[in-house]
């Protein structure tokens, strides 16, 4: 019945990344590692992830008619991603600044050059995309009048998918939509607003829960991650793995989440799975090119049997599917 396991509309950008001992404080200059450049943005990254294991995926976004552009263009066809739904041209393609510290985590400022230009109409242009996807997947990198239209489109039995990111206030009709909402900790202090009062991980999913989302996904770092639905809160813990950079893992963990639960899988297996994806992103360099096939994240979980990423959390070095830290999904 349908083309696609997975629809990803999104963001594409340049990331322009420079490792650095430590962060600069206002006013201050650092030194950093010579500038690597690599393809990513939220919804780039997620297709690919999701390409990488195996799904068939299309991408709908928008880059500039430059070489950033056909940067991306070449990620997504080499990892095999459907770019029919790319659009080219409007504004220079979007780029990421990205700055890594010694212990994996990042700081990012983004230019969202084209990806501001997707608009409603390219939604609407693309509705044969959508009819064709099993799961529709997207962030906040583009703008929010886009992913309402996103969710307008959605075709009958077909599930969104949402992370937050960057966090902003969501109209009712969006978060009715979402199937999960996939949510940091500040992303979900942001959707709460004043309500979010608690201190307790599990009182925000709940909250989240009652704002009109069929389903909730909380991460939470080192501590694993919590799922929540009609049928109550579980939690899914980390998994421990040596991070060397953290950029994309986020990515990965909602590309792998959205494709298993279009394959039928229960949303706290999903998560357990993404887990194990994410983790395996944060042991390589980059963003794209950190992102496991199946075969690796088989072999992750081979070479630690015993280490069920639903059973309680391992410490502080553990490492959830969807840890960035400094960029946490």
């Amino acid at each position: 019945m349908y083309d696609y396991d997975l629809l990803v509309v999104g963001s594409a950008n340049a990331d322009l990344v420079i490792d650095v001992e430590r962060r600069p404080a206002a006013g201050e200059t650092v030194l950093g590692s010579d500038l690597a450049v690599h393809p990513g943005g939220k919804g780039a990254n997620q297709a690919v992830a999701a390409a990488r294991l195996g799904a068939r995926t299309a991408l709908l976004a928008r880059v500039g008619d430059d070489a950033y552009g056909r940067l991306l263009l070449d990620s997504q066809r080499a990892a095999g991603v459907d770019t029919v739904g790319v659009l080219v041209g409007g504004a220079p393609t979007g780029v990421a600044l990205i700055t890594v510290d010694p212990s994996g985590d990042n700081s990012i400022v983004v230019s969202p050059g084209a990806n501001g230009r997707l608009t409603p109409a390219d939604v609407r242009a693309a509705g044969g995309l959508f009819h064709a996807s099993r799961v529709v997947s997207a962030q906040l990198e583009i703008p929010l009048e886009t992913v309402v239209e996103v969710v307008r489109s959605l075709a009958p039995g077909s599930r969104f998918v949402l992370n937050p990111s960057p966090p902003r206030p969501l109209p009712a009709e969006v978060l009715a939509a979402c199937d999960p909402l996939i949510v940091n900790e500040h992303e979900a202090k942001v959707i709460l607003g004043e309500t979010g009062v608690s201190e307790e991980p599990e009182e925000w999913a709940r909250i989240l829960l009652a704002k009109g989302p069929k389903s909730v996904v909380v991460t939470l770092g080192s501590q694993g991650a919590l799922v929540a639905s009609s049928e109550g809160v579980a939690r899914i813990a980390s998994v421990k793995v040596d991070a060397v950079d953290t950029t994309g893992a986020g990515d990965s963990f909602t590309a792998a989440l959205a494709w298993r639960l279009g394959a039928g899988s229960a949303l706290a297996e999903a998560a357990a799975y993404a887990a194990r994806v994410g983790a395996a992103a944060v042991t390589r360099r980059g963003a794209q090119e950190s992102f496991p096939t199946a075969q690796e994240v088989d072999a992750l979980c081979r070479a630690d049997p015993g280490d069920d990423p639903r059973t309680p959390g391992r410490g502080p070095d553990s490492v959830p599917g969807d840890a960035r830290r400094g960029d946490a999904l």
